[in-house]
């Protein structure tokens, strides 16, 4: 992890004052020369910990853009810190627990319930610093919980099927467009199990993100709005059926290179080399690039029996702030310079995917070369196409994905049937919404 130097510590978090402490900061808000300022901190000088997940290239266009932000509120300082996903993850729920979340937090889809109903979160729509007024209300519902705002999205993504063209035309199978069904998908697997040494794709059947697709695609989903599981043992059941019975084909990975997907693109079958497609999030075509080439192309992924896209725009990731911050006011500045600042959003780029904000996405884009400007003239060609996305998930749904991949390998090596699999998946998904 790489921090920036500060003067001082963050101080300790509203509710966790010990009690002479306490009583020392009341006397002092009686006398006159404690020097507090109006945001509530010592010698009139705000004190911020904004702190995300990423690499070094985020790190540094995150802390030019601080920077900025310094320069245009000399009153506040931000101290910053990053790290790698898994790392930070787990930092941050440790930090939740003791009462001492950073102020100002990237967050992911899936932490947003979770956080928001323990008293985490603090609630956005109260803060009259931020603006929401070039966000879609489509993706500020994946920051709400309860109907409350509590994160914003910085960046969108969306799903797409990454595939190697040149392979397909030697192949002789069509290059896949919008609107091919499931149906489409599965004809052009075994079409290209049997023209190559390769298998079709990357056996989807492992995450839960391509059954949630699958399932939209019908007119379900994973939740409905309340929380609870939108769907039944049956449809499950029959989504692992259908790709389980293409790994057995060869048209799609088999279950001992599924079972080492690691969420890494490469340690994906398809950026291993051993198939000739994959779905992934446009976010993480990066990867996929770099083990390919040049014969990479993006793809949306099918359509329902009707014709519905199960497809949607998800936040590549939202920011938020910590209800135990002292500082709430400067906090929500900051989120609001990230999410809406013209100068933030040319430095920041496509840092964390697209902006969400139409207006600086409107005019970034045209400066994208290379890869960035595939994936936002991907994007650009789904715009009016998509259904809304879904609510933030509820609190455990983090768990079942990774309940959802071991499971599915009871399938792939033939321990038990996908009915059984998925009932017992069902079983234990209602008692982990429960907790």
């Amino acid at each position: 992890m790489r921090q920036r130097a500060r003067r001082a510590p963050k101080p300790t978090p509203v509710g966790k004052i010990p009690v002479l402490t306490t009583a020392v900061l009341l006397l002092c808000g009686l006398l006159a020369g404690c020097g507090a300022s109006a945001d509530g901190a010592a010698g009139g000088k705000v004190e911020l910990q904004f702190s995300w997940w990423g690499n070094a290239d985020r790190a540094e266009v995150t802390n030019e853009a601080v920077e900025l932000f310094e320069q245009r509120n000399p009153d506040i300082e931000v101290q910053t810190s990053f790290s790698s996903y898994n790392s930070y993850i787990q930092k941050l729920a440790t930090q939740a627990a003791g009462g001492n979340a950073p102020d100002v937090m990237q967050l992911d889809y899936r932490q947003i319930s979770q956080y928001a109903s323990a008293g985490l979160l603090l609630d956005l729509d109260e803060q009259s610093a931020i603006s929401t007024e070039n966000v879609t209300s489509a993706m500020l519902r994946t920051g709400q919980s309860s109907g409350e705002q509590y994160a914003i999205p910085m960046g969108r993504t969306s799903q797409v099927l990454v595939y190697d063209s040149a392979a397909w035309q030697r192949a002789g199978v069509a290059e896949p467009e919008y609107g091919w069904t499931w149906q489409d998908w599965s004809r052009a697997m075994r079409k290209l199990g049997e023209a190559t040494d390769e298998t079709g794709a990357t056996d989807p059947g492992w995450s839960e993100d391509w059954f949630e697709v699958w399932l939209r695609g019908r007119g379900k989903g994973l939740y409905t709005d309340s929380g609870k599981l939108n769907y039944d043992a049956a449809d499950l059941a029959r989504f692992w059926r259908t790709t389980n019975e293409l790994s057995q084909q060869g048209a799609v990975s088999p279950a001992r290179q599924t079972t080492q997907i690691d969420g890494s693109a490469a340690n994906m079958p398809f950026g291993r080399g051993n198939a000739l497609s994959g779905f992934t999030w446009d976010s993480a075509v990066g990867g996929f690039q770099a083990l390919i080439g040049d014969s990479l192309r993006l793809a949306p992924l099918p359509v329902g029996p009707d014709g519905t896209p199960g497809q949607y725009f998800k936040p590549s990731m939202l920011i938020g702030a910590s209800a135990n911050s002292p500082h709430p006011e400067a906090a929500s500045k900051l989120v609001d310079f990230l999410i809406n600042d013209p100068r933030a959003g040319e430095i920041l780029g496509v840092s964390r995917g697209l902006p969400v904000n139409r207006t600086i996405r409107e005019n970034i884009t045209p400066t994208l070369t290379g890869l960035d400007k595939r994936i936002a003239e991907f994007q650009e060609s789904l715009d009016g196409k998509l259904l809304a996305p879904p609510s933030a998930p509820p609190q455990g749904d983090l768990a079942l994905q990774t309940a959802f991949q071991r499971d599915y390998d009871h399938v792939g090596f033939e321990l038990q049937s996908p009915r059984r699999t998925a009932e017992q998946f069902l079983t234990n998904a209602r008692s982990e919404l429960q907790r």
